[in-house]
Parts: structure tokens; C-alpha cells; sequence
């Protein structure tokens, strides 16, 4: 009788063990995985890949309909003019593919030390920002003043829509530092997209506007900034269900809540 219930007890102490262990560990990796959930940087890491694959899809598409557009300009069935568009617009597409490589790149970079830096005198987060080139500093700040949009944010919107190109075209047709569409550049009486200072302007006017409307949610007028106020009427003034949308959202919102001095 005895060696029976000697082998039993031990199983049921082992089972009992496991129990404890189990009910040790499970807090500690739900707790963990909050932890990676929550992390702005992995959600940062997270928008820019999956930025970087829509993008590189538009890159193929484009890729293809470029060699089409080859033989066709080939046989003499399209002008140069459509073949040096769709190359520009291809063009312009792996270069964003190539800002997406650098901006992931920079999120894998450890967080930077904010220790004084004494050649400039000051914190590095709080110089001034600037897009590299003095005119289009002075404009930003000039037109986000005439028409109260905060600098910074116009500076963060032209990054992301142009990288600071003032002869940017997307595949969409959307033109200039602040990729205006044709139908709104018309909206704010710019007449040529990719002169600076009007497309500094109209950009401006059109955050401005969508502030306005949406209640200064900057969200929103990003969102509607990217997608057309439309689509976020239609989703009952939320962020559209488009990755494209989302992603732009969270990227340049990321950049923004670091906001330096301007």
C-alpha cells in the first residue's frame, strides 16, 4: 500500500510545482509583453516598416507600368513628355522608398544623450530646427505666423510629404514642397506648385483650415491633410481605416511630439 501512494503524492506535488511556477511566470511575460506593446519606439519601428512595404509596392507597380509605358513609347503610341512623367514618378517613389531605409535605420540608433554640446551652447533638443535651407526656413515661419499654424508643424508635414523637394511629384499627381493636389492648390489661388513660397502658403492655408475644422485635433488634420478632410468626415471625424493614412499619422505625430524650438 505504501508504494503505491508514495509515487502518487510525488506526481501530485510535481503537478502542484507546476501550477506555482506557471502562475509565477505568466504575470511576469504579460507584463512584458504590455511593455513591448506600449513601447513608442516599437510602434515608431512598427509604422515605418510597414510605410516602407507600401511604399515598395508602389515602387513594383510603378516598375511595371513603366516598362509598358517603354514599349509603348517605343512603338510611338505615347509622347515623351507621359514616358518622362512616369519615369519622374518612379523616381520620385524609390526615393521614398530610400527615406523610409534611412528613417528605420535612425529608430534602430539607441536614444541620443542629451548632454550639452558645448561647441553650439546649448541642448540638442533645443536648437532650432530647419530644413537646410534658409529661404524655406523664413517662409515657414513667415506664412505659419500670417495664418497661426505652428512652424514646427508645417516643418514636420513638408518632411513627410517631400523631404524638403521642391520639385517633389507623388504618383497621385500631388505637387511641390507641400504636395499640393491640383484642385486644392486651385482652392488657395496657387498657380505654381512648385514655387516655394506659394506652395508654403497654400500648404499652410490648408492646415490651417482643417485645424479649424476639426477642432485644432491635429490628428485629424494630418489626417485629412493626407486623405482629404472627406474621408475623416466619413469615418465620423476619426482617422480613415488607410495604412497609408494611419502611418502618415503616427510619423509625423511621433516627430512632432518632440518639439524643438522655433
Amino acid at each position: 500500500m505504501a508504494s503505491k501512494y508514495i509515487p502518487a503524492c510525488f506526481s501530485r506535488i510535481a503537478m502542484l510545482l507546476t501550477v506555482i511556477a506557471i502562475g509565477l511566470l505568466l504575470p511576469a511575460s504579460l507584463s512584458a509583453q504590455r511593455a513591448v506593446a506600449q513601447d513608442p519606439k516599437s510602434e515608431l519601428k512598427t509604422s515605418l516598416n510597414s510605410l516602407s512595404t507600401l511604399y515598395q509596392q508602389e515602387v513594383e507597380r510603378l516598375e511595371r507600368h513603366q516598362k509598358q509605358s517603354k514599349e509603348l513609347y517605343d512603338s510611338g503610341l505615347i509622347s515623351r513628355v507621359e514616358f518622362e512623367n512616369g519615369e519622374k514618378a518612379l523616381a520620385d517613389a524609390r526615393a521614398k522608398v530610400e527615406q523610409a531605409a534611412r528613417d528605420i535605420a535612425a529608430a534602430n540608433q539607441p536614444a541620443p544623450n542629451l548632454t550639452l554640446d558645448v561647441s553650439a551652447g546649448l541642448p540638442f533638443s533645443d536648437r532650432p530646427w530647419s530644413t537646410g535651407n534658409s529661404k524655406i526656413d523664413g517662409l515657414i515661419r513667415y506664412y505659419g505666423s500670417k495664418y497661426g499654424v505652428d512652424p514646427y508643424l508645417i516643418f514636420c508635414t513638408m518632411s513627410q510629404e517631400s523631404g524638403f523637394t521642391s520639385a517633389a511629384i507623388s504618383p497621385k499627381g500631388a505637387q511641390g514642397l507641400m504636395q499640393l493636389m491640383p484642385d486644392t492648390a486651385a482652392r488657395y489661388g496657387v498657380t505654381n506648385p512648385y514655387d516655394v513660397a506659394q506652395s508654403i502658403m497654400g500648404g499652410t492655408r490648408y492646415l490651417k483650415d482643417l485645424l479649424t475644422m476639426f477642432n485644432g485635433r491635429v490628428d485629424l488634420a494630418l489626417a485629412g491633410y493626407n486623405a482629404g478632410e472627406g474621408a475623416v468626415m466619413k469615418y465620423g471625424n476619426t482617422i480613415p481605416p488607410y495604412s497609408e493614412t494611419r502611418n502618415y499619422v503616427k510619423l509625423i505625430l511621433a516627430r512632432y511630439s518632440k518639439k524643438q524650438t522655433s
